[in-house]
C-alpha cells in the first residue's frame, strides 16, 4: 500500500477533541500518521498526489452497538457478507452482534463458528456478544469468564431482558468480578406483554395493546438499584421514554454506567405509524414526541452516551402482515448516520457530539482501539458529503432484507466513502 493523503477536509474526531479544517497522512500499513490542520499542501513532499477532499468531512469509523447479523440460522434475513456492505455504505466500521441467532451465542463452539464466518465473510470489525442465560432462558447465567476468553466483547439475552431479579443480581456479581460488560434490554415481560405499540392514544386509536413506559422504567429503576451493590461494567441498552430518563439523571451522580438509544426513538414518534405501518413495528416501540425531545435533551445533558441502529432485519413476508402478527424491527444500519444528521441541521444535536454517540463513546465503553482518528491507530473512517440530499428508496438498499422504517424519507448527508486499515471498501 502506498501512503495516501487527504487534504482540505473538515475532521471532526471527538476522541482527540479535533474539529477543524485539515488533512489526513495514512502509511503504508493502513495507519494514521498524521492529522488535522497541519496537514495541507505545503507540508507534504511536492511529487506526492494527493486527494483533495473539497472540504467534505472526515469521521472515525462509526461502531454500531446494536446490530443483529442473520447468522447462524437467518441467513435468508441477512448476513455476515450482506450486513458488511450495509455497514460500509454508512460509515459503519464496527459493530457489536447480539446473540439472538438459531442456535444462540451462548458456547464456546458458537463463539469459534462467530469468528471464523465473520472473519471469512465480513470486510468490517466484528466484535460479538454471548448470552447473559443459557439458551436466553432467564434462567441459568453464562460462562462468562470462558467466552471473554474467546474473544466476547459483552453479555446481553437481546430482545429479552432478565425479569429475575436473583438471577440479575449473581450477573452483576459476576460481572464485577471478570470486569464483564453486561447490555440490557429494558422491558418488564408481564407489563409489556402482547404489546404492540406506545401505550396511550394511538395504541387506542389503533385498537392494539399497547407497551406503558413504564415497563421500561422498572427494569431501569431495578438494575439501578442492583447497581449500587454490584458496580459492574452496566450498558442499558437502549431507553424510550422520558420517565427513564428522570430515573437515569437522578443516578448518575452516584452510580457508574452507560446508555444507549435507538436512531429510532430520536427521529420518529407513535403518530409516524399512521395505518398500520407494520414496517415502525419496533421495540422499544416509537412513543409520544415529547419522549423523543427528552431523549435529544438527554443526550445534550450526557445522560445517554450512544446512539445505535438497532439494525434488525426482517424479510418482507414477516413484515406485510397485519400489525399485530408482524414481525419487530426495522433496517437501519446504512441510514444510521444520515438520519442523526437529520438531527444536526434542525439544530437539535452539535455535530460534534453526534459524532461523539457514534464513534469514541461507544469504544469508551468497549473498550477498544476504534471510533478515534488518533496518530498509529488503523485508518478506520468514512468521508461525508454533509449536504449531499438523496431520498431512502428500498430498491437501492444493500441490507439483505429492506425493512426500513422510513422508506422515501428525504435526507441530507451521505457517506462517499468508507475505509478500514487504509483501504477504500466502499465508494458511493
Amino acid at each position: 500500500m502506498k501512503k495516501q493523503y487527504f487534504l482540505n477536509a473538515n475532521i471532526v474526531d471527538p476522541a482527540n477533541s479535533i474539529e477543524e479544517f485539515g488533512g489526513l497522512i495514512i502509511n503504508e500499513n493502513g495507519k494514521i500518521e498524521a492529522i488535522g490542520k497541519k496537514v495541507n499542501k505545503n507540508n507534504i513532499p511536492s511529487r506526492e498526489k494527493f486527494i483533495d477532499l473539497k472540504e467534505k468531512y472526515i469521521f472515525p469509523g462509526l461502531i454500531d452497538m446494536r446490530v443483529f447479523v442473520g447468522e447462524p440460522g437467518f441467513e435468508y434475513k441477512e448476513n455476515f457478507k450482506t450486513l458488511s456492505n450495509a455497514a460500509l455504505a454508512g460509515g459503519v466500521t464496527s459493530v457489536v452482534t447480539m446473540p439472538n441467532t438459531s442456535p444462540v451465542i451462548d458456547n464456546v463452539s458458537m463463539v469459534d463458528f462467530l469468528k471464523r464466518r465473520g472473519r471469512d465473510k465480513s470486510k468490517i470489525n466484528i466484535y460479538p456478544t454471548a448470552t447473559l442465560t443459557k439458551n436466553l432462558e432467564g434462567n441459568n447465567m453464562n460462562e462468562f469468564g470462558l467466552l471473554q476468553k474467546k474473544g466476547i466483547i459483552g453479555f446481553t439475552d437481546g430482545i429479552k431482558t432478565i425479569q429475575n431479579t436473583r438471577v440479575m443480581s449473581r450477573i452483576m456479581k459476576s460481572a464485577y468480578d471478570l470486569n464483564s460488560l453486561i447490555i440490557q434490554h429494558a422491558e418488564d415481560f408481564e407489563l409489556a406483554k402482547n404489546g404492540q405499540v406506545n401505550d396511550g392514544i394511538i395504541a387506542t386509536k389503533l385498537g392494539l395493546h399497547g407497551i406503558p413506559d413504564y415497563a421500561e422504567k422498572i427494569i431501569v429503576e431495578r438494575d439501578l438499584s442492583l447497581l449500587q451493590d454490584y458496580n459492574c461494567r452496566y450498558h442499558i441498552s437502549q431507553i424510550s421514554s422520558a420517565k427513564s430518563l428522570e430515573v437515569i439523571k437522578r443516578s448518575k451522580d452516584n452510580i457508574n454506567f452507560t446508555t444507549g438509544v435507538s436512531i429510532n426513538n430520536l427521529s420518529l414518534n407513535e403518530n409516524d405509524i399512521g395505518d398500520f405501518r407494520t414496517f415502525l413495528k419496533l421495540s422499544p416501540p416509537l412513543r409520544t414526541e415529547d419522549d423523543r425531545l427528552s431523549l435529544i435533551k438527554g443526550i445534550n445533558q450526557d445522560l445517554i452516551e450512544v446512539i445505535v441502529s438497532d439494525h434488525k432485519p426482517e424479510d418482507e413476508e414477516s413484515k406485510r402482515l397485519t400489525f399485530s402478527q408482524a414481525a419487530t424491527g426495522a433496517s437501519g444500519i446504512e441510514t444510521l448516520l444520515s438520519l442523526a444528521l437529520e438531527l444536526f441541521h434542525n439544530e437539535s444535536l452539535k455535530l460534534s457530539k453526534i459524532i461523539q454517540c457514534l464513534t469514541s463513546n461507544p469504544a469508551k465503553i468497549l473498550k477498544i482501539d476504534k471510533g478515534s482518528l488518533s496518530i498509529g491507530n488503523d485508518a478506520d473512517f468514512c468521508i461525508v458529503d454533509l449536504f449531499k440530499p438523496w431520498i431512502v428508496k428500498k430498491e437501492n438498499m444493500i441490507s439483505k432484507s429492506k425493512n426500513t422504517c422510513i422508506e422515501d424519507k428525504k435526507l441530507q448527508g451521505k457517506v462517499l466513502n468508507t475505509y478500514i486499515k487504509g483501504i477504500e471498501l466502499y465508494k458511493c
